[in-house]
């Protein structure tokens, strides 16, 4: 190895490692002051003197007033999560089998179309979504959220899979037919099959996405019963003396199911969100 690339090697590797320690300070932060006791709360100690799980045994037996349905609300996001995680893919997949297979007339268009409806924020749709809503009698109900995630996390998942479907033979939709198989079969035996790993990462995408939503959740939602845990924990923030050591142990909680999937499919995650970025 010549002394220029290592050189260049070498400065990378301080790039990321920098880039790594600061993403892992508020982590850091998030753990201690998760562990610490109410009245070391804003001691600034880089370690609390006396470090306790209290913290965790209260949020997970609800033993505060901001947490009296934490289990209510963890199944909200939970189900709101899985929901649109199964709506996107069943859109996205059927979408992209008619426009990538079918070779409907309009489907280069309606590909395109998709994609354009991202030239709008998200936080623009806020008021005409809520009317919306409204006019359905759907405020108040976790359909409301799980049916605008749907909407925002659609034209991605449309777009993405078509893009892996392209990369995959035509000649086994020929070969099935010529065998006898309808559209539906193709469909089932053939095409879902190979879209998997695609399939994976765009649902894991949506999952991710509704999980971590909080502007709608807030919009939509109102009942303690029927929020997401990502609305509850700003109910924290509503007093002067929030306990903050609870709210980070809640975030902490909060924030391994993600993790975990996205550990668990990580592999799928680069493979299929990477697939047809490049023409063969």
């Amino acid at each position: 190895m010549s002394p220029r690339k290592a050189f260049d090697e070498a400065r990378l590797v301080l790039v990321g490692v920098l880039v790594l320690i600061w993403t892992l300070i508020p982590i850091y932060h998030l753990f201690v002051m998760s562990i610490t006791p109410q009245a070391e709360a804003f001691a600034g100690a880089v370690w609390p003197k006396n470090p306790t799980l209290d913290n965790y045994t209260t949020v997970l037996t609800q033993g505060h007033y901001f947490l009296g349905h934490f289990w209510q609300q963890l199944f909200n996001s939970a189900m709101v999560a899985v929901a649109v995680a199964v709506l996107t893919l069943t859109i996205g997949t059927c979408a992209s089998f008619a426009i990538s297979r079918l070779k409907v007339r309009i489907g280069e268009t309606v590909s395109n179309l998709a994609l354009l409806t991202y030239l709008i924020p998200a936080a623009f749709l806020a008021i005409p979504m809520y009317a919306t809503m409204g006019q359905y009698g759907l405020l108040g109900s976790r359909w409301s959220l799980i049916l605008t995630m749907v909407t925002f996390a659609s034209p991605y998942a449309i777009w993405m899979l078509r893009q892996y479907a392209d990369k995959l033979p035509y000649e086994l939709d020929e070969a099935a037919r010529i065998d006898g198989a309808s559209p539906l079969q193709i469909f089932w035996l053939i095409y879902l099959p190979l879209m998997m790993p695609s399939m994976v990462a765009i649902g894991t995408y949506a999952l991710l996405l509704a999980w971590n939503e909080y502007l709608y959740a807030f919009l939509l939602l109102s009942a303690d019963t029927e929020i997401t845990l990502s609305v509850a924990l700003g109910h924290f923030l509503s007093t002067d003396d929030a306990p903050w050591n609870l709210l980070m142990a809640t975030g902490i909680i909060y924030a391994l199911p993600p993790a975990a999937i996205y550990y668990a499919f990580r592999r799928y995650m680069v493979a299929g969100l990477t697939a047809g970025a490049v023409k063969s």
